[in-house]
């Protein structure tokens, strides 16, 4: 999409992709609402919607849903330091990150919003250990 928006100004989507490039831009990867979207469609196509589906797709539901699968990925390091399956967690967090796309697509939340906010309260916060920190000096 950013290609064919420079593309507009530019003329070519050669000179496009160069400025893109030289930007550092990486046109080729998908913002949350896009795999949001993607997300939508791929649960609409299981019929997962459906008011009579055995999955149903409520708030409750894809907040288990959403922590059984954040478990599924501390499986991966049980017993160990580090991750031996990169592939497996790589699976796991991306199942993680679908109902979390989705548990706040279903309850109204604008995640990219949420989570800049977010870190725009973490910047000025002071954990416990930041206080005491301050209190020494």
């Amino acid at each position: 999409m950013l290609t064919q928006i420079f593309q507009g100004f530019f003329c070519s989507a050669h000179r496009a992709g160069v400025i893109l490039a030289f930007l550092k831009y990486n046109y080729l990867i998908m913002n949350l609402d896009e795999l949001t979207t993607k997300m939508h469609a791929l649960v609409e196509s299981k019929g997962w919607y459906a008011e009579d589906s055995v999955k149903q797709q409520t708030p409750r539901n894809l907040a288990i849903s959403l922590v059984l699968e954040a478990a599924e990925v501390l499986e991966l390091f049980q017993w160990q330091a580090d991750c031996k399956d990169r592939e497996a967690l790589a699976g796991e967090l991306a199942d993680t990150t679908l109902y979390l796309l989705q548990l706040a697509s279903v309850s109204g939340i604008d995640l990219e919003q949420a989570v800049l906010a977010k870190i725009t309260q973490n910047q000025t916060r002071l954990w416990p250990e930041h206080q005491r920190k301050e209190r020494d000096v």
